[in-house]
Formats: C-alpha cells, sequence, structure tokens
C-alpha cells in the first residue's frame, strides 16, 4: 500500500479529464470530498459522476460533508471575506460532529495517497487548506496542493 501522503484538489477552471489526470499523476488512491453540498453545476462534478469518473482510474471516492463550510461561511466566501470564512470554518471544526469526522479522515488517510476535494482552484482561498493543516500536524505528514491544467 501507499505511504501516507496529503493532497488537495479544486476543480473550478478544469475540466473532468484534467481533474483525473491530475489525481492520475499524483498516484492518488482516495478522493475525499469535503463539500458541505457534492453537487455542481459543472458536469463532472456532482458527487454520482465524480465518484464514477475517477473509479474508472482505480481512485475510490468518499463524501465527508461534515468537512464542508457552513452556508454562512459559503457566503462569507462567494462574497470575498476571507477571514470571516476562516473564523466561520474553525468554529465548526470545534463542534462534535466536526471532530467526530476529523477522526474518520485521519482514519482514511493512514497508509493512504488521499486528496481533499473541493471547488476553490487554489488552496489559499478554500477551508481544504484549514483540514490539510490539520491532518499535517495530526499525521505528520506532508501536504502537495494540485492545480489541473485548465479549460
Amino acid at each position: 500500500m501507499s505511504t501516507t501522503h496529503l493532497f488537495t484538489i479544486g476543480y473550478e477552471q478544469s475540466t473532468p479529464s484534467a481533474f483525473q489526470a491530475a489525481l492520475e499523476e499524483a498516484k492518488v488512491d482516495l478522493v475525499v470530498d469535503v463539500r458541505a453540498v457534492a453537487a455542481s453545476r459543472r458536469p463532472g462534478f456532482s458527487k454520482t459522476a465524480l465518484a464514477a469518473g475517477i473509479a474508472e482510474h482505480g481512485i475510490a471516492y468518499v463524501h465527508l460533508r461534515t468537512l464542508g463550510t457552513p452556508k454562512e461561511g459559503r457566503l462569507a466566501a462567494r462574497g470575498g471575506d476571507h477571514d470571516a470564512l476562516m473564523r466561520i470554518y474553525d468554529a465548526h471544526l470545534a463542534t462534535s460532529p466536526a471532530q467526530a469526522a476529523l477522526e474518520e479522515l485521519a482514519s482514511l488517510a493512514k497508509g493512504r495517497r488521499i486528496c481533499l476535494l473541493c471547488y476553490e482552484r487554489h488552496v489559499e482561498g478554500c477551508h481544504r487548506l484549514r483540514l490539510a493543516q490539520w491532518m499535517c500536524e495530526r499525521l505528520d505528514i506532508g501536504a502537495t496542493h494540485l492545480i489541473p491544467a485548465p479549460f
């Protein structure tokens, strides 16, 4: 089995094929969807289509909805208020359901090459950065932030 390593990826400005190619190149074996709502207006990126598309490349899929950004955090992000997004998300991560989901995420990662998935192309503007920081500290691993080729 692969050694534990963490990746993150956003599908903004990407096609399903470029997205899948980035995962394959990194030898990811599990995508963990950390969107609160695993739906997308972009073809190929809603939960069912995404899981099926990456399965064709031998990559497993898990949706951890509880690690998604609460609605008020998504609204702050859309409004460009990154500080509010992080404040809201940090408070969310302190809740019991989110703590349980973090433990599940840590368990899923052991001995695997996992990739946290959300929408934003660049991790700096996304809640998955917080998750990556937590995972790196918790499991003493490194993280690589993948950016698939744009369309």
